[in-house]
């Protein structure tokens, strides 16, 4: 039984650890577009946004530890939606808005929403605190702080004003689809292995692991924000 389900471990283990050596960046292709674009360009917009959601390993993790424990179809749909409320509601905000927000802080506050989730999944809340915080609330916030994220990396760039909006939009339908995608793949993963001993066995290994990887990602954003400052 063991040997069966090791494959499937392994693979969740890897995306959890090895998340943590890439960043998510524009890449230069996507740079110039977005420095030389002018008025209205839905579509491309929309790849970017899936595109960067698909490698954005920190939202993807946070959404890994929101799911591990849900079986029911129903309730993943909700705090799915609780999430993309959240981050679609600053994402839209911080651009049109220009709410500037130092991106090495609110990665951090993302990395340490990783955290939360897993101290929450391995029940360190009820355990430490005697108290379990609503989860939903939880994740429409730690939402809105993703949304924040989304949007400092876009306003690296000097926007057209023309079209922007729109392009937003786009943006943002983009994440949804790549996060669709992404979770899809997680959802299939996790409902193969959730018919093995070895998933609840191994339940605390990977939420433990989840958190590593939050406090690994926090470490880096931290560290390269007090770099910036000197």
């Amino acid at each position: 039984m063991f040997k069966k389900t090791t494959p499937f471990l392994l693979f969740l283990l890897f995306c959890l650890i090895s998340a943590t050596a890439f960043a998510h960046g524009v890449d230069d292709a996507t740079q110039s577009f977005l420095s030389g674009n002018k008025g209205v360009a839905f579509g491309p917009f929309l790849y970017i946004g899936a595109k960067h959601m698909i490698t954005g390993y920190d939202h993807l993790l946070f959404l890994v530890g929101v799911i591990f424990f849900l079986y029911k179809p129903k309730e993943i749909l909700i705090y799915v939606s609780f999430f993309t409320i959240g981050h679609s509601l600053t994402l839209l905000l911080g651009v049109m808005a220009d709410i500037n927000v130092n991106a090495y802080l609110i990665d951090a506050i993302i990395a340490l929403s990783i955290v939360y989730k897993g101290f929450d999944n391995l029940g360190g809340f009820k355990k430490f605190f005697g108290k379990q915080p609503n989860t939903k609330i939880a994740v429409l916030v730690f939402g809105l702080f993703h949304g924040f994220g989304l949007a400092t990396k876009l306003q690296e760039f000097e926007f057209d004003k023309e079209g922007l909006f729109v392009n937003l939009l786009g943006f943002n339908l983009g994440v949804e689809i790549g996060q669709f995608l992404a979770l899809g793949l997680v959802l299939l993963v996790l409902s193969v292995w959730r018919n093995y001993s070895s998933y609840l066995k191994f339940s605390n290994l990977t939420n433990i692991l989840l958190m590593a990887a939050g406090f690994l990602l926090f470490g880096f954003q931290m560290a390269g924000y007090f770099i910036a400052q000197n």
